[in-house]
């Protein structure tokens, strides 16, 4: 008499056929949480992983912002131990890596959508302000990115002239300024508008051009040239 199949069994047909959806029609026909649960594999060889990877998404919005969250606040979650967090966190700096480095390869100025991907990837979903600069050369290709302050939920401290110094020191012909808004609401406040004033004012002398400030989050991004603040 057949035997009657066993929860190894059924789990392990359901990541074959997951993964065969995947590599038949890659992400764009999965779900979040389907999409999770291929990366939780790995980290979670023999438990069913959807209850988990549902969780996850129901508890953080998206796919995004799961790979995106702290390891702390990931570990809030049943079963989601250092294993868990490491296969996220690989996934999040692959993602990351592969669009800086098509991001590097040229800003075109005219569109901003490499520069908006890897810029919303790095920071849109984090729960604290971080404030960063990609320095430029004269043909707007990438000279660094590095991240000039970091703070709390609502301010991360910026140092005009910490920036304009280290734009001299690489050399730098140009900025873009990128920071976000851990609220979600992309609107520049005040204080934005003042201190990206204070740096332009600064750059110009130095023949350092300030092509845009950007501020991304959840909800989406504000570009400061574009609302002619700049």
């Amino acid at each position: 008499m057949d035997q009657p199949p066993t929860r190894d069994t059924l789990n392990a047909g359901h990541r074959e056929r997951l993964r065969e959806r995947f590599l038949k029609g890659g992400a764009e026909g999965l779900h979040d949480y389907e999409l999770l649960e291929l990366v939780l594999f790995r980290a979670i060889p023999r438990r069913d992983v959807k209850p988990i990877a549902k969780t996850l998404i129901q508890r953080f919005g998206s796919f995004a912002e799961v790979i995106s969250a702290a390891p702390a606040r990931l570990k809030e979650v049943d079963f989601v131990g250092d294993a868990v967090v490491a296969e996220l966190k690989i996934v999040e700096a692959a993602a990351l890596l592969l669009a800086k480095q098509s991001m590097k390869k040229r800003l075109e100025l005219g569109s901003f959508a490499q520069v908006l991907d890897y810029c919303r990837g790095a920071m849109a979903f984090r729960e604290t302000e971080e404030f960063r600069v990609l320095f430029l050369d004269k043909k707007n290709g990438l000279i660094a990115d590095e991240v000039m302050g970091q703070g709390t939920v609502d301010h991360a401290p910026v140092y005009p002239r910490e920036v304009i110094r280290r734009a001299l020191e690489l050399n730098a012909s140009a900025m873009i300024l990128v920071h976000n808004h851990p609220s979600g609401d992309p609107t520049p406040s005040t204080a934005d508008v003042a201190m990206t004033e204070n740096i332009a004012d600064l750059a110009k002398p130095m023949g350092v051009k300030l092509h845009d400030h950007l501020i991304v989050g959840r909800n989406g991004h504000s570009s400061m040239r574009a609302m002619k603040l700049i």
